[in-house]
């Protein structure tokens, strides 16, 4: 029988995610690639599968209870039952408080928090039964309070204390749950942040590098390499743990 572990991973059509499902497939998971919209996985499934890895777009909404239900059974049937999960789907909604909307609030928390805890919630079943299991959810430096992001650091703090009690929930069990909290990440949504307040995005990057101390911005292979440690074998005494990956210290 086949010992090879399935993997969850979403928002992975692009960015950060993609990065992860693929570096996944090349420690030898078998992935499923999962966002909003399934067509929109295809380059990253195709990319895992033109190596020899093993992986399938399934399209979920992650605030939706009964879409990842239907999602998380449909990889157990395909891949697997699913012992790895990196909530990673995320969106962003910013403004100052006084022009935030409700709308703008739930959404954010919709996808960032209540999107982790189905999954989570879901999967969770699989990593009891098998004794053995890896949660990681993506924070952000952003949890420590940044301008314009509200209703994103309060989600982002609030993903930290998600996992440090599943951590406590769950370790009986052999599951760990760790966070890695990223700090400036070379991605689509930072291209869009910095578009959205008229800044060139070359420039945007050269001044974000300019304040880390490793003096360059993160891609997204540098968090795909931290998820791949928390989800390794060698990682099973580390739980409860939030990585700050932002190329030097914060405050």
């Amino acid at each position: 029988m086949s010992t090879q572990k399935t993997a969850i991973v979403t928002g992975a059509a692009r960015g950060i995610g993609a990065a992860v499902a693929k570096r996944l497939a090349d420690d030898g998971l078998a992935v499923a690639v999962l966002d909003l919209d399934a067509d929109a996985c295809a380059d990253t499934v195709k990319a895992i599968t033109d190596k020899g890895g093993k992986a399938i777009a399934v399209g979920a909404n992650v605030a939706d209870e009964a879409s990842v239900n239907a999602a998380v059974e449909k990889v157990a049937a395909e891949l697997g039952a699913p012992t790895v999960v990196v909530n990673n789907a995320g969106i962003t909604r910013d403004n100052l408080l006084f022009k935030m909307t409700v709308d703008d609030w739930d959404a954010v928390m919709a996808v960032h928090l209540r999107g982790a805890f189905n999954v989570t919630k879901a999967a969770q079943k699989y990593m009891v039964d098998a004794g053995w299991g890896r949660v990681v959810n993506l924070s952000s430096t952003s949890a420590l309070g940044n301008r314009g992001q509200v209703n994103y650091s309060a989600a982002k703090a609030g993903m930290q204390g998600f996992t440090k009690t599943l951590a406590i929930e769950l370790g009986k069990f052999g599951v760990t749950a760790n966070a890695i909290a990223p700090g400036f990440i070379e991605t689509e949504m930072t291209a869009a942040t910095a578009e959205r307040v008229g800044v060139p995005f070359e420039d945007f990057k050269k001044a974000a590098a300019s304040q880390i101390p490793v003096n360059r911005v993160g891609v997204p292979e540098d968090i795909a390499h931290t998820a791949s440690f928390f989800i390794s074998e060698g990682a099973g005494f580390v739980s409860g743990q939030v990585v700050y990956v932002a190329g030097g210290p914060k405050d």
